[in-house]
Parts: C-alpha cells; structure tokens; sequence
C-alpha cells in the first residue's frame, strides 16, 4: 500500500518548505506540483505567449515535457531537457503560472502526471487542488494556511534576505489578488477538502508546523 500526503492552502503559507521537510523525516517522495505549473508559466514566457491567449497556451501544451529529478538530494526541475529549477521563484513566473493554471488543459497535463506518481510510490504533494482534485483519497489531508501580514512579511524577508528592496504593501496587494483568483477560478478553485486538518501556521515555527503534521499522519496511520 501507498500512502500520500496533500498539502494545500494559498500562495504563501508555507506549503513548499513544509512538504519538502516533512518529505525528508518521512523518506517520501516529494512532487512539487507548484513547481511544475511555474516550469509551464516558463515556457509561456520564453514564447512570448500572454495569459489571456488561451488558444496559444492550450496549443503549447502539446509541447511541453516536465519531469522532477533529484541530483544530490536537492530537486531539479526539466523543462524539455532544460534545468529550470533556477527560475522557478522569480515574480513575473508565480504571476503567470497563477494566470494559466486556470486553463483546462494545463491543469489536465500535469494532473495526470502527478496522479501516475502517487499510484506507484509514497508520496507529499502540495498545491492549491490536491486534497480536492489531484488526490482526493490521500492518506492525510492538510489545509495549510496563515493571515496575509503573516505571508507578506515571510516574502518580504526573503527577497530582503536576496538583497531587493521590496515593498511590503505591494507585496500584501499581490498575496490578496493571487487569493482572489485562485479562489474563485472556474476550474479547480482553491478551498479546502471536506476532510482535510486546517492549520493556522501565522504564528508557528517552520518545525513546529512539521512536527504538527508528522503527528496528524501518524494518527491517521494508526486509525486504518
């Protein structure tokens, strides 16, 4: 039997880091399903092709092969034989993955992906559909969340932490935007699972959250 952890919640909550700590105390497999939709959002980009031109979009979709390979322990996103994985955290690439993720056939191609990766091995996902849509027998279901001044804070820090000069205030209009479209997309809105835990991470610790959720998988482990 294998056992698959979903992790979902809004744009800066967290998800990632967690999922991928959390991966390594469990020695599961990691499928960073953000990261596949921002590899797409580069191709968009690299083509010139504008998040309104569906048409464009849904035609390059058909071009596209993304695979996640391990190189030293740490992830590495392919994009058609490209490492990508340098790229992925830019603005301008989460701003358009967040525009096309709402396409149906963006999300049907790498939905099916993500799927073939939980039949055959244990597996954390995290995303803004994957207790809903991409996994909807997980294991364990985690609805990972925090106030927006918790998430504008924790980017603002890191891009300080990069040397940028940002403004926390534009950075609080982008979180509430992103939240606004995710929400009510046509396809696969973000909410939260019938049955997913809902964890409030605004005011813990990076290992706090971890420990949280090891615990919140190992009761559901024993409840079977």
């Amino acid at each position: 039997m294998n056992y698959s952890i979903a992790i979902d919640g809004p744009a800066g909550a967290g998800k990632s880091t967690i999922a991928k700590k959390l991966a390594q105390k469990l020695q599961y497999i990691y499928v960073d399903t953000g990261a596949m939709y921002r590899a797409m959002a580069i191709y968009f980009l690299d083509h010139g092709i504008l998040p309104e031109d569906e048409a464009s979009i849904r035609k390059a979709c058909e071009n596209v092969r993304i695979r996640i390979e391990y190189e030293e322990g740490a992830q590495q996103v392919i994009l058609n034989d490209e490492n990508v994985t340098a790229r992925l955290r830019r603005e301008e690439v989460g701003t358009m993955a967040s525009k096309t993720s709402v396409y149906p056939e963006v999300r049907k191609k790498l939905v099916e992906l993500q799927k073939e990766l939980a039949r055959v091995q244990n597996v954390i996902m995290d995303g803004r559909d994957i207790g809903t849509c991409v996994l909807p027998d997980a294991t364990l279901k985690v609805y990972l969340t925090a106030s927006v001044e918790a998430r504008a804070k924790r980017r603002f820090d890191e891009l300080k932490g990069k040397g940028e000069t940002p403004d926390i205030q534009v950075i609080e209009a982008d979180i509430r935007e992103r939240d606004e479209r995710d929400m009510n997309r046509e396809v696969s809105p973000l909410r939260q699972a019938e049955d997913a835990v809902l964890v409030d991470s605004s005011n813990m610790t990076i290992e706090e959250v971890v420990e949280c959720m090891e615990g919140l998988f190992h009761n559901k482990i024993k409840q079977r």
